[in-house]
């Protein structure tokens, strides 16, 4: 397996801990080291911001940052990781589907509207017939994708295919548009080559797209809303761990939310918010 490369967190990390998994208490203190996978934006920062109070309370973390949404997944369910924050619950299901592995959520911290984004058209009403949408290429945010251009009127999709909805769903197409699959980290890049793509709002984030300057985004009350909220994941099994909990109340508490809602204008919203 890749070795990967761990970002510190505070003063108090160091580059001596051990590559397996497992959180470990420090034998002096019995403090707990939490070693977590993440995506860097938003769920790396949120992470950081966790850390002071972690810390308080006898956590501290160990982050690990992943630019895909497959290798978290395969590191936590080898023992690589302790956890890892960076997907929703769909995309989890479906991954230990396709992939034979044991991962259970542990706690939802926030949801990250998609949004579609301009690329050769300004507007929605520029898409020309033909005209090329990209969409990501896996399964849950594929059919989450769809059901935004379905919202937006420019595709129909058969009403029982919900939130799997593909390709295949498609019942009417107007301008006869070219959806493209692609791997999602990589729909920011192409735009100059799309009309418009709808994208995951932690690469629109990475790539400077601001949700104020979509074209349209996920209602708070869809189906994507109810369905997508963002999760923090181990491998069954590992659900109680040292430190697990009090990394959940801390990821779930007043602190975070005021943090989220402070730092991403929209783009991501705590599930625990008042």
């Amino acid at each position: 397996m890749k070795k990967f490369f761990a970002i510190l967190l505070t003063g108090v990390l160091t580059l001596g801990l051990a590559a397996c998994g497992g959180s470990e208490p420090a034998a002096e203190d019995g403090s707990i080291t939490l070693k977590i996978g993440a995506t860097p934006t938003p769920h790396a920062e949120i992470l950081n911001a966790a850390a002071n109070e972690l810390a308080a309370l006898g956590v501290t973390l160990e982050i690990v940052e992943f630019t895909d949404y497959v290798q978290p997944n395969l590191a936590t369910e080898s023992g690589d990781l302790d956890a890892n924050f960076f997907q929703h619950t769909p995309y989890l299901d479906t991954f230990n589907v396709d992939q034979g592995t044991d991962l259970v959520s542990v706690g939802t911290v926030h949801y990250e509207p998609m949004g579609i984004f301009a690329g050769t058209a300004a507007t929605l009403a520029d898409i020309p017939e033909g005209g090329k949408i990209g969409i990501p290429n896996d399964g849950t945010n594929g059919g989450r994708a769809l059901l935004l251009l379905e919202a937006n009127g420019l595709i129909k999709l058969d009403p029982a295919a919900g939130i799997s909805a593909t390709k295949l769903d498609i019942v009417e197409n107007p301008l006869n548009l070219e959806i493209i699959d692609m791997e999602a980290a990589q729909l920011p890049m192409s735009l100059g080559d799309l009309s418009v793509a709808v994208i995951n709002g932690n690469f629109a984030m990475q790539h400077d797209l601001k949700v104020a300057d979509a074209l349209a985004i996920e209602a708070a009350d869809s189906l994507a809303a109810e369905t997508y909220g963002n999760i923090v994941a181990v491998k069954a099994g590992n659900e109680e761990i040292p430190g697990l909990a009090e990394l959940m109340q801390v990821l779930q508490g007043e602190a975070i939310a005021e943090f989220i809602a402070n730092t991403y204008g929209g783009a991501v919203v705590s599930t625990t918010a008042k």
